[in-house]
């Protein structure tokens, strides 16, 4: 049986407070059209295929670098408040792991790529990220929600998919697929 999650029972016990109080969830905006039409998580054992990109810090990042490796897919922006909380665990996560053979791409979602790298500056954050251009949107949809964490195993297949924040300890949890 799979370990319980805090995450997993927080959102179990909100939904029933809620719901107790006679309470429907809402969200705090309407999502964009686009987030409408975004794609489902991809199911776990599905395989991930991911193209080449320029990275936000001008090198580029090469999927034949992370074939036989695990692989981090991070979407986020920098006017996510989620993904404000869960980007300086991800990059522990990929400082801590890269030298066991971690490999992570962050996707940006912001409407401009000096946005995202400022962000990345300001915040001393070192994880490799790209902008996402409609062309990478076309080749590498983000799917529903915001941040999305999509962990690729050794064997190019999804072994993770989560949408929304994750807490410390789920993120750092991602290193037991190395």
């Amino acid at each position: 049986m799979p370990p319980i999650h805090r995450r997993a029972c927080l959102q179990g016990a909100g939904a029933f407070c809620l719901a107790s109080l006679g309470v429907a969830p809402v969200l705090a905006q309407t999502p964009p059209a686009s987030e409408a039409k975004a794609p489902p998580l991809p199911p776990l054992g599905s395989p991930l295929a991911v193209p080449p990109v320029p990275l936000l810090d001008g090198g580029q990042f090469d999927p034949a670098s992370a074939d036989g490796q695990v692989l981090v897919l991070y979407w986020w922006a920098s006017w996510c408040p989620f993904c404000a909380v869960v980007s300086p665990q991800m990059d522990k996560l990929w400082r801590e792991q890269a030298p066991r053979g971690l490999k992570f791409l962050g996707l940006s979602i912001d409407k401009k790529a000096d946005d995202a790298t400022a962000y990345l500056h300001k915040r001393g954050y070192g994880f490799p990220s790209t902008w996402v251009s409609p062309a990478l949107a076309k080749a590498l949809p983000k799917p529903k929600g915001l941040p999305v964490t999509l962990v690729r195993g050794r064997d190019g297949q999804v072994v993770m998919a989560e949408a929304g924040q994750l807490f410390p300890e789920d993120v750092a949890d991602i290193a037991r697929f190395l």
